[in-house]
């Protein structure tokens, strides 16, 4: 999820055909509980346990499928002990780690600070943390990482992963995923593996894109949450009548219009197709994709007006402000967290509507996994290199994960022994979704190359279709295939 007019990573078509099913996922998100069995160009924003410089490329000076659980998952104090005691005595002389870090919401952010200071308070290393906006690190990746990156950042699993490795940017992790792979399902292993075989990616949460809503509201109104397409459109224009913005949307950073395509494209053509459409192999002219935008076009009057010039965090106020019915973005968690507990309490979501298609089955959703990876050309990694995969192993474990969705309290971890018994119910039906899902897509800026997703690409085009709904539907899918074809090879 991206925004910010600046040059975009290149990504690399047709990587994406490794799918990863529900089950596989919710075998590795299930904790011992067992819920339901189971830079020039970047600003820094400030950082965490130590000062912060932003990354940078190498002209600027230092710095810019799905998942689930295991039927019978370790505990606590097995595998998530044995991660942590093992980055303890990885890293027991401490030493020093510098981590590029894209959380940079407040409540993230938090997280990620408090994640931080549990592994220096448990390993003595100082960690110097560069949190710099998502945005700007999302854009502008493939500069950082080619320049002086930091020794570990955050970052994605699929598509977006696999393309930086193969560019040898990144370097694998395999030794780590030997000291803690059994506490991941087989389908967290496969998300983070690159087509040579290799582990890359330590993954650590995951959320799924679902209908966000108010219960207080929606019981106070007599609202019931609808499972098709018919009833979504009947509760939208019950909720306008009352005086309320239907549907919540703030898309002036380009990425959130994407998630309300992806979900709309699952249902209405299926998983496989949606996964062709990512990697160049169905076309953005072929009559299906006209159907979804067709779809799309009658539920817009019942979104928010002037959503393209709209932060989402602006777009969510009015659902915390009881002025909006329900929203489409899982990071609103983020700020019903921050308004407080009785408000966030109120927050309850809903699986995105069935669409009377045969795809309706497969209840296929966005749930992108996040984790951390280790960078190649960092001038410091070779000094820190033992520091780096101690803070990969310790955010490998259920403790340090919990941590984190202990304040981004909307997201699940991705070990095996996330107590899942600490779950808030909102989590707890995080988990649900997720399991019903027959296959999990990442999200589509992070499924398909990064240069057609990004700010000249899809975001832009997906504004202009806000803007102008009645537009040429033929002419205006032309353009997106036509753009898509001009990029050529990735370099």
């Amino acid at each position: 999820m991206a925004n910010a007019d600046a040059p975009r990573p290149q990504d690399e078509p047709g990587v994406i055909d490794r799918a990863v099913t529900r089950r596989q996922v919710i075998r590795g998100i299930a904790g011992v509980a067992g819920v339901g069995a189971f830079g020039a160009f970047l600003a820094a924003c400030s950082s965490g346990s130590s000062s912060s410089t932003a990354p940078s490329s190498a002209a600027a000076s230092s710095a810019a499928s799905s998942a689930a659980a295991s039927s019978a998952a370790p505990s606590a104090a097995g595998s998530s002990a044995a991660a942590g005691s093992s980055a303890a005595a990885s890293a027991s002389t401490g030493g020093t780690l510098n981590i590029g870090s894209n959380n940079s919401d407040p409540t993230p952010k938090k997280a990620m600070e408090a994640v931080v200071a549990g592994f220096t308070q448990k390993t003595g290393i100082q960690v110097k943390l560069n949190t710099v906006d998502h945005g700007s690190f999302q854009d502008n990746l493939s500069q950082y990482l080619q320049g002086q990156p930091d020794d570990v950042i955050t970052w994605f699993s699929g598509h977006r992963m696999r393309f930086f490795a193969a560019q040898g940017l990144f370097t694998p992790i395999d030794d780590v995923w030997q000291k803690v792979g059994s506490n991941y399902s087989d389908a967290m292993k496969s998300a983070a593996t690159h087509d040579d075989g290799k582990v890359y990616l330590i993954p650590f949460d995951t959320y799924a894109w679902t209908v966000y809503y108010r219960k207080s509201l929606w019981q106070d109104k007599g609202y019931k949450p609808p499972t098709t397409l018919d009833e979504f459109k009947t509760l939208a224009a019950k909720m306008k009548s009352d005086g309320l913005v239907p549907v919540g949307l703030g898309d002036k950073d380009g990425w959130p219009a994407q998630g309300h395509f992806d979900v709309m494209n699952l249902r209405q053509n299926g998983y496989q197709f949606h996964v062709d459409l990512m990697n160049g192999k169905a076309k953005w002219t072929d009559p299906k994709v006209k159907a979804v935008f067709e779809l799309w076009k009658g539920l817009l009057p019942f979104y928010q007006e002037g959503a393209a010039g709209r932060k989402w965090q602006d777009a969510a106020a009015g659902l915390v402000q009881k002025k909006t019915g329900m929203m489409l973005q899982p990071q609103v968690g983020e700020t019903f967290a921050a308004a407080g507990t009785s408000d966030f309490e109120d927050l309850a979501f809903f699986p995105w509507p069935n669409h009377g298609t045969e795809f309706d089955a497969e209840k296929s959703l966005d749930a992108p996994i996040d984790g951390f990876m280790l960078t190649a050309k960092s001038p410091t990694i070779q000094q820190n290199m033992d520091a780096a995969k101690a803070f990969l192993e310790y955010a490998a474990s259920g403790e340090a994960q919990q941590i984190f969705v202990k304040e981004q309290a909307a997201f699940i971890g991705a070990a095996k022994d996330v107590d899942a018994s600490k779950y808030t119910p909102l989590q707890q039906d995080q988990v649900k979704v997720i399991g019903d899902a027959k296959n999990v897509a990442q999200f589509l800026d992070r499924d398909t190359r990064s240069d057609f997703a990004g700010p000249n690409g899809m975001q832009a085009f997906l504004i202009n279709f806000l803007q102008k709904p009645d537009q040429d539907l033929d002419a205006y899918l032309k353009g997106i295939q036509d753009y898509f074809d001009s990029l050529g090879p990735e370099a």
